[in-house]
């Protein structure tokens, strides 16, 4: 790894991945590090991510999600050890986050201009995913663990990478990220199945403190809320770092958030401006 200091901090990275390998799970392991100048030689993960092996072997996904919804369960428990010593998931990050929609997205890509009240109803589903994200029981999250994070291994897959922003925060997220993932997409009902699957698995501790309804509503909402962080990543990504490919990713991902229409009235506001003001420029675009 290559990180010049006066733009990258190898700490927080060497940081997590001596939490993780103590959880011994597969991420890279830290052979020599030279802090001063950036440099940190790294135990190899192979070159097969989760996301090729998918989109060339679809059939493929029982056993890779099986896989890393048993790492992500094991992240989660023996993760307990070191959340704390994480920075919080806290409304200041998660409502900063929601902004890169409203600002670099609606804003910056797409030319949009709120009126008073879409700024009001705007703010109103932002306190909505707040207090959702809030509301849940507190885990170390990964923050990234998607397709494009993950290593085909041929031990102890999978292999796990780009932890370095691991924070302490809801239950729902990262189990979100992989199974509503922004690069590849699975039908709702096999979705469905799998959240369902991981809610059965987790410690009878967490179930008398939430039911697989309420459980279901935090994973749904979780989903908005990083869909709309990860919108406005990827558009921030093209005026910030010149990046645009990312951006045919974003009809994609604004799409997961259209489909809880039917079940979730108090997005409203949100499903329509995405449907009839984004979704229709940025698909004429791709």
């Amino acid at each position: 790894m290559d990180a010049p200091p006066e733009q990258e901090d190898c700490k927080p990275f060497m940081r997590v991945a001596g939490y993780l390998e103590a959880m011994n799970l597969n991420a890279p392991r830290i052979i020599e590090a030279n802090t001063e100048q950036g440099f940190l030689l790294l135990t190899d993960l192979g070159s097969t991510r989760y996301l090729d092996k998918l989109k060339q072997e679809p059939g493929a996904a029982p056993a890779l999600y099986g896989d890393a919804l048993q790492a992500l369960s094991l992240m989660q428990g023996r993760g307990a050890a070191y959340q704390s010593s994480l920075p919080a998931y806290d409304e200041e990050l998660l409502r900063f986050e929601l902004s890169l929609f409203h600002d670099c997205l609606c804003q910056t890509h797409l030319g949009l201009e709120f009126s008073d009240d879409d700024e009001a109803r705007w703010q109103c589903v932002c306190d909505l995913l707040v207090a959702n994200a809030l509301d849940q029981p507190l885990v170390f999250v990964h923050r990234d663990y998607h397709s494009r994070n993950l290593m085909l291994t041929d031990e102890n897959n999978p292999g796990i990478l780009d932890f370095q922003d691991a924070v302490e925060g809801p239950l729902t997220y990262d189990l979100v990220s992989l199974l509503k993932d922004c690069y590849v997409r699975w039908a709702p009902e096999q979705v469905h199945e799998w959240v369902l699957g991981y809610y059965e698995g987790l410690d009878e501790s967490l179930h008398r403190q939430v039911d697989k309804y309420l459980f279901m509503r935090y994973f749904d909402l979780m989903g908005v809320q990083r869909h709309l962080k990860a919108s406005g990543i990827f558009a921030r990504l093209k005026y910030r770092d010149g990046k645009a490919a990312y951006l045919t990713d974003i009809p994609r991902t604004l799409r997961y958030i259209v489909e809880l229409g039917p079940r979730y009235e108090e997005l409203d506001f949100l499903i329509e401006l995405i449907r009839t003001r984004c979704l229709p420029v940025l698909e004429d675009a791709s």
